[in-house]
């Protein structure tokens, strides 16, 4: 295994770890200081959230009576609610177009026809950006404010901009779709009362996300932040705290440290590793690896079946075109990328049909290098599903 690493070419900082996916020590480390993970984090919010809340959970939208004509859209924490219907999508989207359907003939199956809309947002708490990230990036449409109700993950009507404020808009496209049915909305929706008990109040209508394991596989696939955030915020709840960004933080720390995973030397900041701050070793993401595949924990399993497939899907599907072809179909990894930052961490299935995991992570990479970085990064992942180790 050892030999063949030349990445510290590329920087001062490179962190490379192997070791047998189904548990054990390291069979090869170096740099073991903690690095800038980028978006390989995203494998500790997914493990996490299957396990606080296991593979099956869903997440459902509802609207509520709040008085006799006076309805509440109330956001469960969907990261893929929809504006409209999206057939044959992956995950299968919930949509608010549908609620309104269904909203609408429960309404005119009653006798109404004209109501006033509020929306409830207040599933997370606290500020919807992280401190830890640049203010530019919701600007640069980079992510959203992090929201428990919106459509679109928070983008506008063309699907690449950001909105300031997700709750008002998919109240505006829910109220919208409501009056396409026949009921009139009056006035312009607005935030529900703090005081309101939404879960009290009779529903009318709701959809469900699609299940958990299917929304991490995704997340996982493409490397989605808005999603993984959501998550992170729920992971929060779960676990007993606050669908909070600080919530968020100590729930992952405490499932991760639950089921082994060692943090020491790790910060963490956000769920989808858009922080500049974040830390892993290669020691975490190893153990998350070998705990999501382990037996013990099936629930975990989609955290390794979501991985992207080197030179065939998601984030790696443009990927790995240099590499020896022996790792297309044998190495499946998660991506993290920042500026000057580059990294993989996964599994790989050598010659003898080992099965390994690994981590390599170059995290001070001049910008002219990227690319370079990258190849080196593919060719290393690649010479373990081609090498007899």
């Amino acid at each position: 295994l050892q030999p063949r690493l030349r990445l510290k070419a590329l920087g001062p900082h490179v962190v490379a770890a192997v070791a047998p996916l189904a548990g054990g020590e390291p069979a090869f480390a170096s740099g073991t200081d903690p690095a800038v993970p980028a978006s390989t984090m995203k494998l500790l919010t997914a493990t996490a959230a299957l396990e606080t809340m296991g593979p099956e959970k869903v997440f459902t939208t509802s609207v509520v009576r709040s008085g006799s004509r006076r309805i509440t859209l109330v956001g469960g924490g969907d990261p893929y609610l929809a504006s409209k219907p999206a057939p044959g999508s992956y995950p299968p989207r919930a949509d608010v177009a549908t609620l309104a359907r269904l909203t609408a003939e429960r309404l005119s199956g009653e006798g109404v026809g004209k109501v006033r809309l509020a929306y409830d947002a207040g599933l997370f708490e606290g500020p919807a950006l992280n401190p830890h990230w640049p203010a530019s990036y919701v600007g640069d449409a980079v992510v959203s404010p992090i929201s428990a109700l919106w459509v679109d993950e928070g983008r506008d009507a063309g699907g690449f901009a950001r909105v300031g404020d997700p709750p008002a808009r998919a109240a505006e496209v829910f109220a919208a779709a409501l009056r396409r049915h026949g009921i009139k909305v009056s006035g312009t929706p607005r935030p529900a009362s703090p005081a309101a008990d939404a879960q009290a109040e009779p529903v009318v209508a709701s959809v469900q996300s699609a299940p958990l394991a299917e929304i991490v596989a995704h997340v996982l696939d493409v490397s989605d932040n808005d999603a993984a955030e959501v998550l992170a915020r729920h992971v929060g709840i779960a676990s007993g705290g606050a669908g909070s960004i600080e919530g968020a933080q100590a729930g992952i720390a405490t499932t991760l440290g639950a089921l082994g995973v060692p943090l020491g030397g790790s910060a963490l900041y956000d769920g989808s590793g858009l922080s500049r701050d974040d830390r892993l070793t290669s020691s975490a993401l190893l153990t998350v690896l070998q705990v999501a595949a382990s037996a013990d924990h099936p629930e975990l399993r989609p955290v390794i079946s979501g991985l992207p497939v080197a030179g065939f899907t998601g984030s790696l599907q443009w990927r790995f075109g240099d590499a020896p072809m022996a790792a297309r179909g044998l190495v499946r990894a998660k991506t993290g990328t920042l500026t000057g930052v580059h990294g993989l961490a996964g599994v790989a299935t050598d010659r003898n049909g080992t099965d390994l995991a690994f981590v390599l992570i170059a995290d001070n990479v001049a910008p002219e290098q990227a690319l370079a970085a990258r190849a080196a990064l593919e060719r290393e992942a690649a010479a373990l599903g081609a090498c007899r180790c």
